[in-house]
């Protein structure tokens, strides 16, 4: 790990609060960057930035409901409005909501399928389109959306987080080679289950039914998050775009 990676570039971490977006705060911060992470969250965003604070990390916040186009504009704009020359570097949308669990679809009310909808890929829309927005003027900057390997291959019993994470891979291929030919790339990862919040509360028996497809027979870690997902989002990774990286323990091997 390198204290300097990211040292003079910008970035925005949504969901950044707790579980995958927080590791990836700290991992960001530790690693050089000016971080802001957006969450729905006040209180969880103030305990987020006292525990950063007590590792040494600066790190602001912004109260932002992703799917909520207004707050997304707004939070740009205060996070420009901090930096000097009003640019962004990265983006990480992490924020989402995993909806109704161990639920068949005839069981899904179409109010729970609207909110998954309006959050995770609407959301990712919005947050996209932001991004890049800010991107354009400095022809750089590296976009990087969390989708699921259940928008690759479907969990039984979680249709409206399977459908909205296949739209976030359908997003990313699409605008990633929109902007191939420019310094912007756009990315996400499919991870398989991530020992989370978000997961723990999860029904026992859908967690064990993902699980159980693992090869590796574990949940995957917060800092192996942490680690494929700041690489992304580094210089080096400037020949990568369009593309849904894995992070599976083995269930995606294509």
């Amino acid at each position: 790990m390198s204290e300097s990676r990211f040292c003079g570039q910008v970035a925005i971490v949504t969901g950044g609060a707790d579980g995958i977006g927080k590791a990836i705060v700290r991992r960001l911060a530790s690693e050089g960057a000016s971080v802001t992470l957006f969450d729905v969250s006040k209180e969880k965003a103030e305990a987020a930035i006292a525990e950063l604070a007590n590792e040494g990390l600066s790190v602001e916040a912004e109260t932002v409901n992703i799917a909520e186009e207004d707050q997304v504009r707004s939070g740009f704009e205060a996070v420009a409005a901090r930096s000097e020359d009003r640019k962004l570097d990265i983006m990480i949308n992490c924020a989402a909501i995993v909806g109704p669990t161990n639920t068949r679809i005839i069981d899904v009310s179409t109010e729970a399928f609207d909110l998954e909808t309006a959050v995770n890929l609407r959301g990712t829309f919005l947050m996209t389109k932001y991004a890049i927005l800010a991107m354009e003027p400095q022809n750089y900057g590296r976009v990087l959306n969390f989708a699921s390997i259940a928008g690759k291959e479907g969990n039984a019993g979680m249709s409206p987080y399977s459908a909205t994470k296949a739209g976030v891979i359908g997003l990313v291929k699409s605008v990633g080679k929109e902007y191939a030919e420019t310094g912007i790339t756009v990315n996400a990862i499919a991870p398989a289950v991530i020992r989370t919040p978000m997961v723990d509360g999860i029904h026992p028996d859908q967690v064990k039914y993902m699980t159980d497809k693992i090869p590796m027979k574990r949940c995957g870690t917060l800092d192996e998050v942490a680690a494929l997902s700041t690489w992304i989002v580094s210089r080096e990774a400037s020949f990568c775009t369009a593309f849904t990286f894995d992070l599976t323990g083995g269930r995606a091997v294509y």
